[in-house]
């Protein structure tokens, strides 16, 4: 096995794409190495995007921001102004682990690694988040819902890595927020996951909104049909009941020993409900 730390994107994309074998990107580690040490992955090539300029830093760019790949979960949750911006984010991330693991898991790891039960992505997908692709056809952008493809496998093509994720701007009046559930209240899987993000109006009314789901399907779930319900309405109980029907309607999970189909189908629902009336609440306070 080859470890090597390219200092310059090009660089990196060069190592990646010349490499026959199999090629790991290494930024925070707790899944490349975890797989590593048991025996799931043997890489002939490690390439540490570390050194690579952008891949630490926030920046705030066009009203949005942009996370570099290595940025842990710790660095963003203790940005005060970014995870005030993006507290569903925030939270997301809140749930990964432990405070160590906290310190090296990054927005663009998790996403990589195509973990259906995966925190943060649910998150991103709801706050409509981009990827940005480095390779060897140069610079592209794509939706973060159509990174996982399957269970721990993505779309990158060979010779490409994720520099940043980009968290868009967002209008006034908006928020968003996570909730999952799990057995324990830490260190855990989730059994089902939401993501929800909200604007409305100064009469409280709801202009735009996206909400996904995470642990209930081969990847995370964008569901395009909640916006037909939630765009236009005040969150009520008849619509809140709405869209925990089309969450729950959307789910194609698995029985496994964290939770049957017919627990994830009917938790999605209920978690779907309680996410938004968090996101409608804190648009809300902005109007105050």
């Amino acid at each position: 096995m080859r470890y090597t730390k390219p200092n310059t994107e090009n660089e990196a994309v060069e190592l990646i794409n010349s490499e026959k074998g199999i090629t790991r990107i290494l930024a925070g580690g707790t899944d490349v190495l975890v797989q590593m040490k048991s025996g799931i992955v043997e890489p002939n090539l490690i390439v540490d995007i570390k050194n690579i300029p952008g891949t630490k830093q926030v920046k705030k760019i066009e009203g949005g921001y942009e996370i570099g790949a290595a940025v842990s979960g710790f660095e963003f949750n203790n940005n005060l102004e970014l995870k005030n911006f993006a507290p569903g984010i925030a939270e997301a991330f809140d749930w990964i682990g432990s405070t160590q693991i906290q310190g090296r898991c990054t927005l663009v790891g998790n996403l990589c690694n195509a973990s259906p039960a995966a925190d943060v992505v649910p998150a991103m997908v709801a706050s409509n988040c981009v990827a940005n692709i480095v390779g060897p056809e140069g610079v592209r952008k794509d939706k973060v819902e159509n990174i996982p493809l399957s269970p721990g496998k993505n779309s990158l093509k060979k010779g490409e890595f994720i520099k940043s994720i980009f968290i868009p701007p967002r209008p006034d009046f908006s928020s968003d927020a996570y909730i999952r559930f799990t057995p324990r209240s830490e260190m855990d899987i989730a059994v089902v996951s939401v993501g929800v993000f909200l604007t409305i109006d100064k009469d409280n009314v709801i202009k735009n909104s996206r909400v996904s789901l995470g642990a209930v399907a081969p990847t995370v779930l964008y569901i395009s049909k909640a916006e037909e319900i939630l765009n236009g309405s005040k969150l009520d109980e008849n619509i809140l009941n709405s869209l925990a029907k089309v969450c729950s309607n959307s789910c194609k999970p698995i029985d496994d020993k964290r939770g049957t189909i017919e627990f994830r189908t009917h938790v999605a629902g209920v978690l779907a409900k309680r996410t938004a009336l968090v996101a409608y609440k804190r648009a809300g306070e902005k109007l105050k």
